[in-house]
């Protein structure tokens, strides 16, 4: 490993004066603004403070402070979230990760999930070191999150109803519909718990299998909770849905409208 070198006099003021004015995540753009510099002469200054040691290059055109205490420029991120905010804005953290967030999991997963308005080409990245799970969605599809410092910046995150609704929406984004139930078992027995609320944001979300994975499941857990099934159902549209489109499913439940897996028992 490389070990950080000294720095002048000169470079440490203008080191200073961009981290100063950054907040987390360093841009050629962010820079030039700050050293009043052409872009072009600011890229070669952070590429030079790169080798030394005192920035760590994320990707071309981002980089991150290293901590002074370091003692070499190869260093984890300390938070993943700030590198998600500055690659895929607008965007907002949601999935397991927001699940991990608000406590509605004990399980541990290896990526960011972010869901952006951006359309990268790969699905899956790893980026420094960093694992993201990414998925594209409409600007107005913006909607349910929660505002939260990290740093002294400001990330975006689903709350707890738009995680759920995300949950149905594609379980892909739990990992798949077991570990989702189980999420969405914990949200119910949370104080978070707003059924009103997931029929809202099932509703502008516009998704009709959302209401029959949501109905049935929920059913299975609440199956006092009859006004808000019978929203539930009056909401379905035709045709038919599978409680996970990556499971084979042989057995339709008429009254959702819904295939699942013959193993499935809430579950189980």
């Amino acid at each position: 490993m490389s070990e950080l070198l000294g720095i002048g006099k000169e470079s440490r003021k203008r080191l200073r004066n961009i981290l100063i004015e950054t907040q987390g995540t360093i841009t050629v753009e962010q820079a030039s603004q700050t050293l009043s510099l052409p872009l072009d002469k600011t890229a070669r200054l952070l590429s030079r403070w790169t080798k030394q040691g005192w920035l760590r290059r994320v990707r071309r055109g981002l980089y991150v402070p290293v901590p002074l205490e370091a003692a070499s420029p190869e260093i984890a991120i300390e938070d993943p979230w700030l590198i998600a905010d500055s690659l895929f804005n607008p965007c907002y953290i949601g999935g397991w990760s927001a699940a991990e967030y608000w406590d509605l999991t004990e399980q541990i997963f290896n990526a960011i999930v972010v869901l952006t308005t951006t359309k990268p080409r790969k699905r899956k990245q790893a980026i420094a070191g960093i694992n993201f799970f990414l998925k594209t969605v409409a600007s107005d599809r913006l909607f349910g999150t929660k505002t939260v410092w990290r740093e002294r910046i400001k990330v975006q995150v689903s709350d707890p109803g738009r995680t759920i609704i995300d949950f149905l929406d594609d379980p892909r984004l739990g990992g798949g519909i077991r570990p989702c139930y189980d999420i969405i078992v914990n949200y119910l027995n949370s104080d978070n718990k707003d059924l009103n609320l997931l029929l809202k944001y099932a509703e502008r979300l516009g998704n009709g299998a959302v209401f029959k994975r949501m109905g049935y499941l929920i059913e299975g857990v609440l199956p006092e909770e009859k006004e808000f099934l019978t929203e539930c159902l009056a909401r379905i549209k035709k045709g038919k849905s599978k409680l996970d489109p990556a499971l084979s499913a042989e057995r339709l439940v008429t009254k959702w409208q819904l295939w699942v897996p013959n193993s499935w028992k809430e579950g189980k």
